[in-house]
């Protein structure tokens, strides 16, 4: 197909944000560019009066459902900025011969630090002692050390991995979950893969790397965070519909948990009255795991050449269907 008669819609908020080349690029080579009107992830009646007429569309966290799907007569390829496709309604678009692709690998490094940082900041107060700073105050709070403890993963995947490589450092002992787990790559990082129930008894920090899926929706209830060693913290860092906030709540209230980082809601953006934002133990920050120029740009280009490839009727390299 003749890429000067395809009309691609872009809705990802951070495309060409670090790289305008991104942008130049696909303005050069295709014939028209509609950008996302609302700079925020579209809703599925916004995508579909946005897809009548496209033939390419690079995804955002947007709700591509089958009603989003309704109207997208010409669309031949979702390349969707990122890993997660749980937002994309699979069947509906194989049925409508619409490829879809992801961007796998591309934020691993971004999220892994994310997460370590999150890991220190909830280890040592941080956020705690820069409020009370601010405020006049100087406490001398006492904080943890990561160096003996026992750093739990679960989801030894791209992301997992990185960041079982960064705690390297630390002097920590860190063991995965994994159901299918790399062997060598676990070997050669002092990693040890022990089942779910091992990892959470033992582990001081537990951190979820667990794509969404059926299976994994609610993972984390309330049984999943009893069996928590006590005063535990836990990380979420991948999708907010992995964890019951009502059971994590309650957890934490309890204190059975002495805290948690979370970087994803089950709802986003959360609520401001939202019960886990009032809690001082509790780090929210807005899905930002991913947002960093190194991630953004990699997702972009992988995104951008996997969308042309299947306007010109190549194979993508990132196919998921």
């Amino acid at each position: 197909m003749d890429l000067k008669l395809c009309r691609v819609l872009v809705t990802s908020t951070s495309y060409g944000k670090n790289d305008p080349r991104l942008k130049s690029e696909l303005e050069r080579l295709v014939g028209e560019v509609i950008y996302n009107p609302t700079g925020k992830p579209l809703s599925s009646p916004e995508v579909a009066r946005l897809l009548p007429g496209v033939d390419g569309y690079i995804a955002g966290l947007d709700v591509i459902d089958r009603s989003a799907l309704q109207n997208a007569e010409r669309l031949k390829v979702i390349a969707r900025y990122g890993v997660g496709v749980d937002s994309v309604d699979l069947q509906a678009a194989k049925e409508r011969n619409i490829v879809v692709t992801n961007t796998p690998g591309a934020n691993s490094v971004s999220v892994a630090e994310l997460t370590l940082g999150l890991m220190l900041v909830l280890a040592r107060q941080i956020s705690e002692a820069v409020l009370a700073t601010r405020g006049g105050q100087f406490p001398r709070l006492s904080g943890i050390s990561l160096e003996g403890k026992t750093i739990g993963i679960v989801g030894l995947g791209a992301i997992g991995k990185q960041l079982a490589l960064r705690l390297a450092g630390f002097n920590c002992r860190i063991v995965a979950h994994e159901p299918y787990p790399d062997k060598t790559f676990a070997d050669e990082n002092h990693v040890e893969l022990v089942d779910l129930h091992a990892l959470l008894h033992g582990a001081d920090f537990m951190s979820l790397h667990v794509p969404l899926l059926p299976e994994t929706r609610g993972m984390v209830n309330a049984a999943f965070l009893g069996e928590m060693k006590k005063g535990a913290y836990l990380i979420n860092t991948a999708r907010g519909e992995l964890v019951d906030e009502v059971a994590l709540l309650e957890a934490l209230k309890s204190g059975h948990l002495r805290g948690a980082a979370l970087d994803a809601f089950a709802e986003e953006p959360p609520d401001p009255g939202h019960p886990l934002l009032a809690l001082p133990h509790v780090i929210a920050t807005p899905h930002l795991g991913a947002q960093t120029d190194g991630a953004t740009n990699a997702m972009g280009w992988m995104a951008l050449e996997d969308c042309l490839a299947v306007l010109r009727g190549e194979e993508p390299v990132h196919r998921v269907i």
